[in-house]
């Protein structure tokens, strides 16, 4: 049997964690841009498109698209991520729950 008045977190939830470290909203808005830029880099190959067309596509500079694709910059605005989604034939949902 393991002794968990040792660990304080044993039985508690990663997020729980997270948020005692007040990185919680961090992580969380890092975790969603990593799954939008990989969503448009995948539809990218699916669909062939080159980051220079891509890039033509959505009206901006080839610069700005490496930042959207890059998981390292977290801030990229919500016009940014339509425009991609619009270039990639797909539309952004964003929901409240």
């Amino acid at each position: 049997m393991i002794n968990t008045s040792l660990n304080p977190h044993v039985g508690s939830s990663f997020d729980d964690f997270l948020g005692e470290q007040g990185i919680l909203e961090d992580c969380e808005h890092q975790a969603l841009k990593e799954i939008l830029a990989d969503q448009v880099r995948q539809a990218m190959t699916e669909k062939h498109i080159s980051k220079t067309a891509m890039a033509k596509k959505m009206k901006t500079s080839r610069r700005q698209l490496d930042r959207l694709l890059d998981p390292s910059v977290a801030n990229i605005t919500l016009a940014t991520m339509t425009k991609a989604a619009r270039a990639i034939g797909r539309e952004l949902h964003i929901s409240l729950v």
